[in-house]
């Protein structure tokens, strides 16, 4: 069965009717569950003043027990559903999430804002960080670290193996996409940074924190401890007597070794508090990547570090869950009446730093590995995601030669129903191509387009084309300069900054692509044109090739002075009964209808 766009909304929209179904009906079961503890408890005070007042009674005695068994194994029932239901919100979110993407390209995962940067060369002109932009187009990532390698592979090109090695990933995740929702539904409710605390204190932190459990003497008692405790108690409930008094000391001297300890046990522990639950999501999402019999080599080098580290023969998942249940002993001490017994008996703080410590020495490394695995895995299945609902784009062929060809390009961030697609290739060698046109006619959105369609190609994801196929270029923007008042720069400074770069740059990188929209606005028309016609100069001198949109058409006239090194393209309009009809398509030549005039009338002005 093919797919289409259309199609893939109605599998999520029904994912989502299923999904809701689902919690509708563990919400139902957590309502009875409820009604049925409260039944419970009511049964129970009857029981109780029926054995007041009837007075004692076997029977009554034993049905006293029925109730309280039965109560806390619903207590147990509930706290299974709740996480079930927990899990089923959290996949919904997920599947809600791609339903809005695709009909409102809205995406409730973080934007990447923060790596935007008017420096870069070109992330800023071509809306690649930032709301409304190619990262929050793509991103499905949870952790600081898949954020970071997300924005690293949008922020510059990859070798070509690399490209090719992603491409091959990526269309094999593709293949698990079913999968990938649940992964991305166990790490839901999970804040960046939380797994960067976690790895924090298993590299920095733990080694020393951990060296008290190094006393054998307290390694030997924590471990008889306990026995000793149950063998007083014991002979105390049959001896009496002095016997009790014995126990008093021990349980004395168990909470003093406790209390010594308190401030080491209170520092192992602390960066883990309550992470039991999110050490079970890791250990989940961990274990489906470990499932499956990857073919492509990029997602094989996952592992390959965990596997040189691994000191036992168990998964990094198994080890994750050994580490949660470590964890989840040690959260009792947050109950302090529970503590504190468990603390009498059996040393409990003591013993979970003892087993921490077994678990640390065996599984620290593979543990740090796997955790950074996850956020592999979560930048790989943001492209998948992509390449799953986008069936229409397909991945581009990378070249060895210089060369670019598109074929149907369109700029991935408009809508399908408003986005206008065009062809465009270079020629066997460098050319600085001329774009001219009316205002509003679509020149910016090209240079933008092939530039958005390269990020994308580099990155080893597919491009919204038909066809595109391309050599590797370091590309370079100058669109959107600004001024800046804190860094006293005029906006001609910036353009002259911004020039300096983009000239420092493909002085000493062969490779590189300039996309140029509208030099020099920031002076006169006179040192514009022979600016803009001496930096064209520049850029044929130095065999870069180069889109060049501009409104001066005194520009396209370099063609005829540079054959084979300067062509032209427009973008017109058409007017009819003073109506503005744009078609929005790359044409050949220099553009010979304007706008600027009926738009001048239109707020009341008029031309001469």
């Amino acid at each position: 069965m093919i797919r289409t766009k259309d199609s893939i909304l109605n599998d999520y929209k029904n994912y989502v009717k299923n999904q809701q179904a689902l919690i509708d009906g563990l919400k139902s079961k957590l309502n009875k569950i409820s009604f049925s503890r409260l039944g419970l408890f009511i049964a129970e005070i009857l029981i109780v003043a029926l054995l007041i007042n009837i007075g004692f009674s076997w029977v009554l005695i034993a049905l006293t027990v029925i109730p309280v068994i039965a109560f806390l194994f619903l207590v147990k029932k509930q706290s299974a559903v709740q996480q079930e239901l927990s899990y089923a919100e959290r996949l919904l979110w997920v599947y809600q999430n791609e339903v809005d993407h695709i009909t409102s390209n809205t995406n409730g995962y973080m934007d990447g804002e923060n790596y935007s940067d008017e420096y870069h060369p070109y992330s800023s002109d071509l809306d690649i960080y930032g709301q409304g932009t190619l990262f929050s187009h793509i991103n499905r990532c949870n952790t600081n670290n898949g954020l970071n390698i997300l924005a690293e592979n949008l922020g510059r090109p990859n070798e070509k193996i690399v490209i090719l090695q992603r491409q091959e990933a990526i269309a094999e995740m593709t293949e698990h996409i079913d999968k990938t929702f649940h992964f991305r539904a166990e790490l839901q409710n999970h804040k960046p940074g939380q797994l960067d605390v976690i790895k924090d204190k298993l590299e920095h932190q733990l080694p020393n924190q951990l060296k008290f459990t190094n006393n054998r003497a307290l390694q030997l008692y924590v471990k008889i401890g306990p026995f000793i405790t149950f063998g007083v108690l014991i002979l105390g409930a049959i001896f009496g007597g002095y016997v009790w008094k014995i126990f008093g000391f021990v349980a004395l001297f168990n909470m003093g070794l406790i209390f010594f300890n308190l401030k080491y046990i209170n520092q192992v522990y602390y960066g883990f508090t309550g992470g039991s639950n999110l050490l079970d999501s890791f250990s989940g999402t961990i274990k489906w990547t470990e499932d499956i019999a990857w073919r492509s080599p990029y997602i094989k080098d996952f592992f390959k570090g965990n596997d040189e580290n691994n000191l036992t023969n168990d998964p990094v998942s198994k080890q994750i869950k050994q580490l949660s249940s470590i964890i989840k002993a040690f959260d009792t001490r947050l109950n302090p009446f529970v503590g504190f017994f468990l603390n009498v008996f059996l040393l409990l703080d003591l013993k979970c730093s003892f087993d921490l410590n077994r678990w640390y020495l065996k599984s620290s490394a593979n543990l740090v590995g796997g955790l950074y695995r996850i956020s592999q895995f979560e930048e790989l299945i943001s492209f998948a995601t992509l390449n799953y609902n986008q069936p229409d784009w397909n991945f581009p062929a990378i070249a060895d030669a210089f060369s670019l060809n598109g074929v149907e390009l369109g700029h991935p961030l408009i809508h399908e129903r408003e986005r206008v697609v065009s062809d465009f290739s270079l020629e066997a060698h460098p050319t600085v191509d001329i774009v001219t046109g009316s205002n509003m006619a679509g020149k910016s959105t090209f240079l933008r387009t092939v530039g958005i369609n390269m990020v994308l190609a580099f990155a080893g994801a597919p491009v919204c084309a038909k066809e595109m196929s391309l050599s590797i270029f370091k590309v370079l923007s100058y669109m959107r300069i600004k001024d800046s008042l804190n860094d006293h720069t005029s906006t001609f400074k910036a353009e002259l900054n911004r020039l300096k770069m983009i000239l420092d740059a493909i002085s000493v990188s062969a490779n590189s692509f300039v996309l140029i929209d509208e030099m020099l606005r920031g002076t006169n028309s006179k040192d514009k044109y022979l600016g803009s016609k001496v930096f064209i100069e520049k850029l044929i001198t130095q065999n870069t090739p180069a889109l060049f949109a501009t409104h001066d058409l005194q520009l396209s006239e370099m063609e005829a002075d540079h054959a084979h090194k300067v062509r032209n393209y427009h973008f017109d309009i058409q007017i009819t009964d003073n109506e503005m009809e744009f078609d929005y398509k790359l044409k050949h030549g220099s553009c010979k209808t304007f706008n600027a005039a009926l738009l001048l009338k239109q707020i009341g002005l008029t031309l001469s």
